[in-house]
């Protein structure tokens, strides 16, 4: 990752709260052959004292389950909105061009769930997921049939994580005329870039009252 310092935020609660925004990641194994292997899911979380855990689950016949039941460690990368940022927005020229964004690379060790976790996971993630809509759709109103057909089907795991190093690139290091030139830019555009300008307030917010304090 891009760790430099600025880019860092002290607030854990803040990388936790933007995990929770962003819970449809990346999950990464180094495979057999020392390639890695990649599958996008949905996870749940669950905080236990200071630790975080992450559930999830990957369907059983595929290469990434195979390799997943053997090695327990895994990366799991959350991304939220980015944008490009143009150099021309900047007041200094000859300066590069650049990308804005945020990014949690979690690191953690899986334990396979049990055929009760696995349905209690499968139970809060249509809960969650399903509000206001047909009750149909939650695991518990299902055919008993389907369910037991359909968790044979995928491999549930929990992940302890043991890291969570990120980088929150909001152009931080720019001035305060720089930065305002940037999310006008931003906003014109709309979208992701939207959505980088408001993380970028934010951020400058957050800053200001770091300082403040």
């Amino acid at each position: 990752m891009y760790k430099l310092p600025k880019y860092i935020t002290a607030d854990l609660e803040e990388v936790y709260e933007f995990m929770q925004a962003h819970p449809f990641i990346t999950l990464t194994t180094n495979g057999k052959d020392g390639f890695p292997v990649a599958t996008h899911v949905p996870v749940l979380f669950e905080k236990k004292e200071d630790k975080i855990f992450l559930y999830c689950h990957v369907m059983r016949d595929t290469e990434h389950a195979a390799v997943l039941l053997e090695n327990k460690k895994a990366l799991c990368i959350f991304s939220g909105a980015h944008s490009y940022v143009s150099a021309s927005w900047y007041e200094k020229k000859n300066v590069g061009s650049t990308w804005n964004y945020k990014a949690v690379h979690a690191a953690g060790i899986l334990r396979i769930l049990n055929k009760q976790e696995l349905f209690s996971q499968l139970k809060s993630l249509t809960e969650k997921y399903e509000t206001g809509r047909s009750g149909e759709s939650l695991i518990e109103n299902m055919e008993e049939a389907y369910v037991e057909k359909m968790m044979y089907a995928i491999v549930g795991f929990e992940i302890e994580l043991v890291s969570i190093p990120h980088v929150f690139k909001l152009s931080q290091e720019k001035s305060a005329k720089d930065i305002d030139n940037i999310q006008k830019h931003l906003n014109e555009i709309g979208n992701d870039a939207a959505v980088v300008a408001n993380d970028m307030e934010k951020a400058r917010l957050y800053s200001s009252t770091k300082n403040k304090n």
